[in-house]
């Protein structure tokens, strides 16, 4: 079983016991988080999505650590403009460890339990008629009109 979570902007498909570093989450290591934002839970062939997020499912995960990506380098320059700026910046992160993944995948109906919607009869059929087309008209300002000259 998977599913589709989104935390800090960013989505990450997880399955249970899966570990994964993403934005920086308040918890002491150790701790267990809820994380209610899925947008699609999976099993096999079987897909649940959500439109944007499914209701009543979560995913449980318990926080391993709290630690600082590696570092990137800023650097800025203009060209014959004596300009030169050099920055370094490292993102905080937590790691999870996803325990379970609770959600509606069990109560995905099957295709013979889908409700049948059953067609209405269509109308009484009647003649259609084609509509006359436009006239286009012409030029205004009548018989002598000239164009300019």
């Amino acid at each position: 079983m998977f599913a589709v979570i989104r935390t800090g902007g960013k989505q990450y498909k997880v399955a249970k016991d899966d570990v994964v570093a993403v934005e920086k989450l308040a918890g002491e290591p150790g701790a267990a988080i809820e994380l209610a934002e899925v947008l699609m839970i999976g099993e096999g062939a079987e897909v649940a999505t959500g439109t944007p997020l499914l209701a009543g499912a979560s995913v449980a995960a318990t926080v391993v650590e709290q630690k600082r990506a590696p570092k990137i380098i800023v650097f800025k320059k203009q060209r014959r403009k004596n300009y030169r700026r050099k920055k370094g910046h490292r993102q905080y992160q937590t790691v999870l460890r996803i325990t379970e993944i609770r959600g509606a995948v069990g109560s995905l109906p099957l295709e013979d339990e889908r409700p049948v919607v059953e067609a209405e009869p269509a109308a009484e059929a009647e003649p259609v008629t084609e509509a006359e087309p436009a006239v286009e008209a012409g030029p205004t300002g009548g018989e002598g009109a000239s164009n300019g000259a």
